[in-house]
């Protein structure tokens, strides 16, 4: 059952049989729509849930709910499990790779200020004690692959959709 303002998802496809552009205006696959599901599990409302296996994230709501949104995730040796707690949510952040990645790729610029380029896309939730996010992308056809450093890409859509619903301490249980 979708969410009434899944947006530009079903309309795009439904009306004109394209794929959904996100903000960047370049035509992508269609990432699995925001919906509302039925949710029977023990986690709290406020909860979210990442499914690294079904490549998707759970937000747990009251009433046996939850919103569905289809995700990126950790590519092959970069997949990580456990509970972690928004630390920090930021609008339109900027990005300093880590020196970790910066070692893989030295090809990446030393920092980059937010904008529809940046690979955070347009928020981003912090993982305490971790390197990690939730984040958007500036790669949207990224969404539904196995291919960050270990951080939880969404479309821009769907992030900001999310970031609106969370708050600071909200619980994040990764499931492998």
């Amino acid at each position: 059952m979708p969410i009434a303002n899944v947006g530009a998802y079903e309309y795009q496809q439904q009306a004109y049989g394209q794929p959904y552009s996100d903000f960047s205006g370049r035509p992508r696959a269609m990432a699995p729509p925001r919906e509302l599901v039925g949710y029977y599990g023990r986690q709290a409302p406020g909860t979210i849930i990442i499914s690294t296996q079904e490549r998707r994230l759970y937000y747990i709501l009251p009433g046996n709910q939850a919103i569905r949104y289809g995700i990126g995730v950790g590519r092959p040796g970069f997949e990580w499990g456990g509970t972690r707690y928004v630390a920090m949510k930021k609008e339109w952040p900027s990005w300093t790779p880590p020196k970790q990645m910066l070692r893989r790729r030295p090809d990446l610029p030393r920092f980059m200020p937010g904008g529809l380029q940046n690979p955070l896309g347009a928020r981003a939730m912090y993982l305490g004690g971790t390197l990690y996010r939730i984040h958007g992308s500036n790669e949207p056809e990224s969404i539904g692959q196995a291919v960050s450093s270990g951080c939880i890409r969404m479309t821009n859509e769907d992030v900001m959709d999310l970031y609106e619903r969370v708050r600071v301490g909200t619980r994040v249980v990764v499931e492998r």
